[in-house]
């Protein structure tokens, strides 16, 4: 079995964003991402110090809005502010949210061209009519490492754990325009291994730490694992018992060091690309 580094890639991508980034300020224009924030959540601050970290690299700048208190109109007014600031290219919601207020409806409030992280409604909408779009960067490091390992995937079957609207939804989408075969499972899907063991590509974005074991992965398939689940020790680890499965497996990506840096990368590709296209 093969363990997939997505440190490797993830610095590719970088390489390709400090050039796009070092355009945009050769033309006079800063490169800014904001981000609201209305969580003490220690993950979301790792996330963000994360985010923050890399995108010093690139030249790009991290606006952090903290919202306090933490209420849904507060979210909803700096989105609104940010959306309208002319200084700021791309924008992000992290999670988790107040009570009472979705992903999808703070989505809303982003403008779309400014929606590097895909969650505007309108978004994921342009993907499913196959217009341009910036998909959800998770979604999208799942194609990014997929491509980059090699895999083809016309007509390859693909099985997806997980239709939430950052992973599984918009994946789904993004496997179809590939041309592979998709199936949709969740928490209603009933035989889950055998389903799942039907899968050329097996992608986990269930946030369920060890759900996926030898039992539901087929022979050789490339099995994706979008897991981030703290442990009590305060580490990480994926949806896929790796340990079990690396005897089935042809790749398996790690937790942490495989779709995490791939998606922090192309977020930050998506910024500088939104600053590109709004400079020009």
């Amino acid at each position: 079995m093969t363990l997939i580094d997505g440190r490797a890639l993830a610095a590719e991508l970088r390489a390709r964003t400090l050039a796009t980034v070092d355009t945009t300020l050769a033309a006079g224009s800063a490169v800014t991402l904001g981000a609201v924030v209305a969580t003490s959540d220690p993950a979301t601050a790792w996330y963000l110090r994360s985010i923050s970290s890399a995108a010093e690299k690139v030249g790009i700048t991290v606006r952090a809005v903290l919202v306090e208190p933490a209420t849904p109109d507060g979210v909803l007014d700096a989105l609104d502010a940010l959306s309208a600031d002319r200084d700021v290219d791309g924008i992000i919601c992290l999670t988790p949210l107040p009570h009472g207020l979705s992903l999808a409806q703070a989505g809303e409030h982003i403008d779309p061209a400014k929606d590097v992280d895909g969650a505007n409604p309108t978004s994921l909408g342009r993907l499913a009519a196959g217009l341009p779009a910036f998909a959800p960067a998770t979604a999208q490091a799942t194609i990014e490492i997929l491509r980059h390992s090699g895999t083809a995937l016309v007509g390859v079957e693909a099985v997806v754990v997980g239709r939430s609207m950052v992973v599984g939804k918009p994946l789904a989408l993004l496997l179809l325009a590939e041309h592979a075969t998709v199936t949709v499972c969740h928490s209603h899907t009933r035989e889950l291994a055998q389903v799942t063991a039907r899968g050329d590509v097996l992608v986990a974005a269930a946030g369920q730490a060890g759900l996926i074991g030898a039992g539901h992965v087929k022979p050789g398939a490339i099995v994706i694992d979008v897991g981030t689940n703290p442990t009590a020790d305060g580490g990480l680890v994926g949806d896929v018992d790796t340990a079990a499965v690396e005897s089935v497996a042809g790749a398996v990506t790690p937790v942490p060091g495989g779709v995490g840096p791939v998606t922090t990368a192309l977020l930050l590709g998506n910024v500088a690309r939104a600053a590109a296209s709004q400079s020009g």
